[in-house]
């Protein structure tokens, strides 16, 4: 998880106003309950009295309050009304803060004014002359107010809002007020502001995801980016590292995975902790006295969903895994299926492919099935809890001390907050495989390369390169290998001959070639560039220096003018001459769209030896100082190999041309033929010169030539 909020870090301001937005949301959505339980508490059950203050009062009610408050407190009253030409006092305060202080101030002795009309049928003229009469003092008066409130205990606030409610909505009854208008206000007052909470939430939540989806989709195109740049320059050792498949699957199924987590990072699990902590603060504020059974519920989620990620945690890690070797064993299949067709191998590879298909789907299932009783055990702790609320807040409404407007609220703040750790919970499920994939990803990111450029490249200084190679006592290992590919090597490729390399498969041929372009390092010697060790060459100008053409030939989607031109600075002139070089020129012209027509994913839609000549042609198109040719006449039949190579002598004569070979034929006239044997030198020089003093390469000649030919070229047997 530490990996995917350090990519998020990345876009803090975008960040920053999703976090805004959703507090925004959150304020809202549990603005909501409050009202709700307003409708029902001080809208249906109270007529939409909303305070024990009366906005307005007559003079006579004034001054009976009066009674029953001390000089100071009248005084406060009278000073929070104002008195009209009629008589009647209205409300000058409109401070919620000012409203409540009039409220508690007012409450007792409201109470005790309809006690003593309904229980004693006392009025007020009868104990204003026992106050005048001096048989009753106004110190009496407030003691016996002190001593009511001690008898209703801990019910004292709620039954004194709610008698002193009663006695506002008689003296508004009193003063000709229509209570069923007063209450519809009420009701469209507040139906309005949940109105106006609920578009709000909305807007503020469409916005966030609006942002999160755009931040998540450029932290995915910023990590492919990333992934990408780091891969293409990975040398052959980092490649073969990972594997091709594992490369793929990490670029496209793991960078998947931490953007749709991102999203849900932005939107879910930012948005539950918020309204978690301010659903317990509501709930805190509605002081129904069942603040504990939150904590139950939280505990009851923690434990469960704890249980089930220690059981999940390690299979989400093995999936990852799994995949990747599913992935490559499809790629093998579908790269070799031709080859698995004519070896009749079909029900060997659907077993391959069923093993480890299946061993993904048995994990898959394991963790399916355990996070499946996730949403039934979650569901049952809510209705559970649901349970617990109307249990003992049904009590708490027949005692008195609760009403079932705030009853209400607190199921909605308790079901709030269990659903924000449900959100966390559901998340859950996906956390552990993004938290893998984002380790996967960073493993290529971190990963060193160890071919790198030098910090002071030769190329700065020198413009002219003539092309001149030279291997000087080079050995080379793979990575992890137990003995060198090739060892000892030392010779020199000039400007203007042919260098030609031959031997037994395995014994270093293809290693030797894929030393110069920098694609491994050497272990031991150095290889130079006209005298420039090429390690001090920056890799950008040293392959811009060379012509490759691998053994496989390579083309990419597009067309064949696309592909040739692959170097990029190539006019179309430039082109024709390396296809017509290429012996490529007649296949092409008889093409409908020729030079415009398409190469599928592969070159899938040409033939072998028409793929090797564009990719011959393509490095002719390059213009370079040094051809590196890895078996690159091997699809040609001979006629065109031999014009082929008379065409590139004729016409590039200023360039080295490093040539790896399986057919003798095609070296013959060689400036420089290496004989290696088992990663060694066996022999070098001319072909006359190795028929006389080298027997491997007589050993390869005879199994290649017939006597005749042998004798034509003055061998000695």
């Amino acid at each position: 998880m530490g990996k995917i909020f350090k990519y998020l870090s990345e876009h803090k301001a975008a960040v920053f106003v999703i976090l805004l937005l959703l507090i925004v949301q959150a304020y809202c959505d549990l603005s909501l309950p409050q009202y709700m339980s307003d409708i029902v508490d001080i809208g249906i059950q109270q007529s939409g009295i909303e305070y024990a203050v009366p906005e307005e009062m007559s003079e006579e009610t004034m001054e009976n309050l009066c009674v029953f408050l001390s000089k100071e407190d009248a005084e406060q009253l009278k000073d929070s009304y104002k008195q009209d030409a009629d008589g009647s006092y209205k409300l000058s305060v409109d401070e919620k803060e000012e409203i409540k202080e009039l409220e508690e101030l007012l409450g007792m002795p409201m109470v005790v004014m309809s006690s003593m009309t309904e229980e004693t049928g006392m009025d007020m003229a009868d104990l204003k002359e026992l106050l005048n009469s001096g048989q009753m003092t106004k110190e009496q008066i407030l003691q016996a107010e002190d001593q009511a409130k001690g008898k209703m205990g801990e019910m004292s606030d709620s039954i004194i809002s709610q008698k002193a409610r009663l006695m506002v909505r008689k003296e508004y009854e009193t003063l000709g007020y229509q209570m069923e208008d007063y209450q519809n206000r009420y009701m469209m007052r507040t139906g309005g502001k949940m109105l106006a909470m609920t578009v709000l939430m909305t807007l503020a939540s469409v916005l966030a995801g609006l942002i999160a989806s755009r931040v998540s989709a450029k932290l995915g195109m910023d990590l492919r980016g990333r992934v990408f740049k780091k891969v293409v320059r990975f040398s052959n050792s980092e490649i073969e590292q990972f594997s091709t498949a594992s490369l793929i699957t990490r670029s496209t199924n793991d960078i998947q995975q931490v953007q749709m987590v991102a999203v849900l990072l932005l939107r879910m699990i930012m948005y539950a902790p918020i309204i978690g902590i301010g659903g317990v603060i509501k709930v805190s504020g509605t002081k129904t006295g069942m603040g504990w059974i939150i904590g139950v519920a939280v505990g009851s989620i923690i434990l469960l969903v704890g249980t089930l990620m220690s059981v999940t945690m390690p299979k989400f890690k093995k999936m990852q895994t799994l995949v990747d070797r599913l992935n490559l064993v499809s790629r093998e299949i579908l790269t070799g299926v031709s080859v698995i067709r004519a070896f009749s191998r079909e029900k060997f590879e659907e077993k391959r492919f069923e093993g480890a298909n299946r061993d993904l789907m048995k994990t898959q299932l394991f963790t399916s099935r355990i996070m499946s009783m996730m949403m039934p055990a979650m569901m049952l702790i809510m209705n559970c809890i649901t349970v617990l609320i109307v249990w003992f807040g049904s009590k708490g409404v027949d005692l008195g001390n609760l009403q079932v407007g705030d009853m209400m609220a607190f199921i909605t703040y308790t079901m709030q907050i269990v659903m924000a750790f449900l959100m966390l919970t559901m998340i859950s499920v996906m956390l552990p495989r993004a938290g893998v994939a984002a380790n996967r990803i960073e493993e290529v990111i971190k990963t060193r390369e160890t071919v790198l450029d030098p910090k002071d490249p030769a190329d700065e200084k020198q413009e002219n390169w003539r092309g001149e190679v030279a291997f000087e006592d080079v050995s080379f290992r793979y990575p992890g290998a137990d003995e060198d590919a090739v060892s000892h090597i030392s010779f020199m490729a000039k400007p203007g001959q042919t260098t030609a390399i031959i031997g037994s498969t395995g014994c270093g041929k293809s290693t030797i070639l894929n030393l110069i372009p920098r694609f491994y390092d050497v272990t031991a010697g150095k290889i130079t560039m006209d005298g420039v060790d090429i390690r001090q060459i920056s890799q950008k100008k040293l392959r811009g220096l060379i012509g490759y053409v691998p053994q496989k030939g390579v083309l990419f989607s597009g067309t064949i003018a696309s592909n040739i031109q692959f170097a990029g600075n190539v006019s179309d002139a430039k082109m024709q001459e390396a296809a017509e070089i290429a012996q490529a020129q007649e296949f092409i012209m008889e093409k409908e769209e020729q030079f415009e027509s398409a190469i599928s994913q592969g070159g899938t839609n040409v033939s072998g030896g028409q793929k090797q000549r564009l990719s011959i042609a393509r490095a002719i198109a390059k213009n370079p100082r040094v051809f590196l040719f890895d078996d690159s006449f091997s699809a040609l039949d001979y006629k065109t190999d031999v014009v082929l190579r008379k065409a590139l002598q004729e016409k590039i004569k200023d360039a080295a041309m490093i040539i790896v070979a399986q057919r003798i034929s095609t070296i013959l006239h060689a400036d420089q033929i290496i004989v290696l044997e088992d990663g060694g030198v066996a022999g070098m020089g001319t072909h006359e010169e190795l028929m006389e003093h080298c027997e491997t390469y007589q050993e390869i000649a005879r199994s290649q030539l017939s006597e005749q030919e042998l004798k034509n070229k003055g061998g000695a047997c």
